[in-house]
């Protein structure tokens, strides 16, 4: 669960969530039922009930070229049966882009109802078969899955019959038992979740930037003197100055109500609406003129008769309301600066995983922030004599929070491109207009130019030269981005410039990262034999988040890397590969349910793997081994912690060498 980015990179922090493994998940619950139509003809109702923040891909894939999961339907016993009228129909949504293919898909969350009308051929038939195979997939990872339907026309009971697969697809079932040994000294290992209160702690962090602009700073000295002062005792003040504060606080969270009932109405709504390329384009548009209001070349605000209004209401009723009306003067005077780090805050929510409760999190944090200065000092109101004077810093905050906006206008754009392939914004090209925005600020900042409010300056401060120092360390950090080497991944930004694929460069290697791979179970043991190095078994998926953050910020660390690469013979099993086996290789699976899976693609065939050995279906899943199937550390499933992955696979390494 992973978690996906957001307001990490608006404030350059990071926002992420996980979920639990280790389990055989189901996700997805199918029901069916039949409306007569008439004697001979018949709709049949196929109905997925998914579980809450799992969903599940259309038929048709919206790009004939794409890569992304389809959900098919295999109506059997047809043959002079029954006959199909027409497509089998499906819930009508709007396309969203899928940044795992970088594609345009329609799918489903909390239900999905598929129609098919039948008419018989045969009058006596009282008994329709149908297959269904889809993927269904929630925000970090993807499991395959399938549903055999036994659908009686007549409401006549249907008996079970014993299920038996043949002695050929009995044999080729065993074989997928690797029975493996060493149970008994490593047990399986699991990431609990963590919470999304992380948000919160982002957005606390733009709350503390916007106290350093020139709209709200100066107003706390002058708000806390005013409460202490223009009360008729010190407890009084102190009193107001609290509800002050926890007005604020109060205002910025009821901001995010109406979002919640967008998302209540349509819980994919926010991300329907996010992944828009015209909403993308919009919030490009919005982010340069942010950018260019913090440089000065206009002011953002509000129209002053709000705040007069609210100002005169203040004073008119005074006491606790009178106080709430001055919280809301505050928050609509300081528009013109708050204004485009909740645009940030805004932006980054919708195209977040969590949506409206992750914005929530955010605007409380923002709020909870801008509160507490007004609090703090009216309770200890000597702290007020440590405060800097307002100055030209404080348009220096503005103008640095104004290239931040422009590099942040950059990502609502490369999503509108990777939307619709138009190649504007390649990795490298994204990149290297970050080290441009990048030198802009180093140049603003040692004094080489200057915007329209800024003075003159006289000397370079402190705060500018390390702020400058800091930049040119980011922008040397990127410069590693434009090139087609193991360290042009800069992994920590994994996930906000586009992804590594979509590149300038031709990649040299499918496996992640160019290390050496395979992709076949029987050549990789064959490869650990013969160069005598351990197993590094990677069961994962093309649509797997968590899968692809894993290869981008674990495995590339150098030490994980060169131990990857020097040590292990890494077989990656992508449990979602559509390519068909050999005929002689397809088989009927018996599963444990006593169902029957046709094994007729790799992907099937590497699930059927998974969950025969390991009891799990979740992805990304690690196993060390040996090539005699005996494993050498416990099993993984994901581990962001670097170091920690690291001394999972020198602790397997160590084992194997014994």
């Amino acid at each position: 669960m992973i978690i996906k980015k957001g307001f990490l990179f608006c404030l350059l922090a990071i926002c992420f969530s996980f979920n639990i493994y280790g389990q055989i998940l189901e996700p997805v619950k199918w029901e069916s039922k039949v409306e007569k139509i008439s004697d001979t003809s018949f709709n049949l109702i196929l109905k997925a009930n998914i579980d809450k923040g799992w969903y599940i891909y259309s038929q048709n894939r919206q790009d004939p070229d794409g890569f992304a999961p389809e959900t098919f339907f295999e109506f059997r016993n047809q043959d002079n049966n029954y006959k199909l009228e027409g497509k089998t129909s499906e819930p009508n949504v709007a396309p969203v882009f899928d940044e795992i293919f970088g594609e345009n898909v329609k799918k489903f969350k909390d239900q999905a109802i598929f129609k098919q009308k039948i008419t018989l051929l045969k009058a006596d038939l009282n008994q329709v078969e149908v297959f269904v195979e889809y993927q269904t997939c929630d925000n970090s990872k993807c499991i395959p899955g399938d549903f055999t339907f036994n659908i009686s026309l007549d409401g006549s009971i249907i008996e079970k019959k014993a299920v038996e697969i043949d002695e050929r697809s009995q044999q080729l079932s065993e074989a997928l038992n690797l029975n493996i040994t060493g149970w008994d000294k490593h047990e399986k290992q699991s990431v609990e979740e963590q919470s999304n209160i992380s948000i919160f702690f982002l957005g606390f962090l733009g709350g503390l930037i916007a106290l350093l602009t020139p709209c709200v700073f100066p107003m706390i000295p002058l708000t806390v003197s005013f409460f202490t002062k223009s009360a008729k005792d010190s407890k009084k003040g102190l009193v107001n100055s609290i509800l002050y504060g926890f007005f604020i606080f109060l205002i910025y969270v009821l901001l995010s109500i109406p979002f919640h009932l967008l998302d209540s109405v349509d819980p994919g709504i926010l991300n329907n609406i996010s992944t828009n390329v015209t909403l993308n384009i919009i919030f490009f548009i919005i982010f340069i003129v942010f950018a260019f209001s913090f440089f000065g070349y206009f002011e953002l605000t509000l129209p002053q008769s709000w705040s007069a209004a609210m100002d005169d209401r203040a004073n008119k009723i005074g006491g606790v309301i009178g106080i709430f009306f001055m919280a809301l003067t505050l928050a609509i005077v300081s528009f013109s600066c708050t204004g485009p780090i909740l645009g940030t805050l805004l932006g980054s929510s919708l195209t977040a995983d969590g949506g409206a409760m992750q914005l929530s999190m955010g605007m409380s944090g923002f709020g909870l922030a801008l509160a507490l200065p007004f609090s703090l000092f009216a309770m200890f109101p000597k702290w007020l004599n440590s405060l800097p004077k307002s100055g030209g810093w404080l348009n220096t905050v503005k103008v640095v929070l104004g290239f931040i906006e422009l590099a942040l206008a950059l990502k609502f754009l490369s999503n509108a491109d990777l939307v619709e392939q138009w190649g504007l914004l390649k990795r490298e090209v994204f990149i290297g207009l970050w080290i441009l925005i990048g030198i802009g600020l180093i140049l603003y900042l040692f004094g080489k130019i200057k915007f329209p409010h800024d003075g003159p300056l006289q000397k370079l401060g402190k705060g500018r030269i390390t702020t400058g120092i800091l930049v040119i360390a980011f922008v040397i950090y990127l410069i590693p981005g434009l090139t087609n080497t193991k360290w042009a991944n800069l992994k920590l930004l994994s996930g906000f410039p586009p992804p590594m694929f979509y590149s300038l460069y031709e990649k040299a290697s499918e496996c992640p990262l160019d290390l050496n791979c395979t992709k076949d179970l029987d050549e990789g043991i064959a490869l650990s034999k013969a160069e005598n190095k351990p197993i590094l078994l990677d069961f994962t998926g093309w649509a797997c988040v968590n899968c692809r953050q894993m290869e981008e910020q674990v495995w590339s660390k150098s030490e994980v890397y060169d131990m990857l690469k020097d040590n292990y013979v890494i077989i990656s099993l992508y449990v979602d590969d559509r390519r068909e086996l050999s005929k002689e290789k397809q088989f009927d699976y018996l599963r444990s349910n006593g169902t029957v899976k046709t094994i007729e693609t790799k992907g099937d065939k590497w699930t059927a793997l998974q969950t025969t050995n390991f009891e799990d279906n979740s992805q990304p899943y690690y196993v060390l081994l040996n090539a005699d199937m005996e494993l050498l550390n416990a099993t993984n499933a994901y581990e962001p912690n670097a170091e920690a992955y690291f001394d999972w696979l020198k602790t397997g390494l160590d084992n194997f060498n014994k």
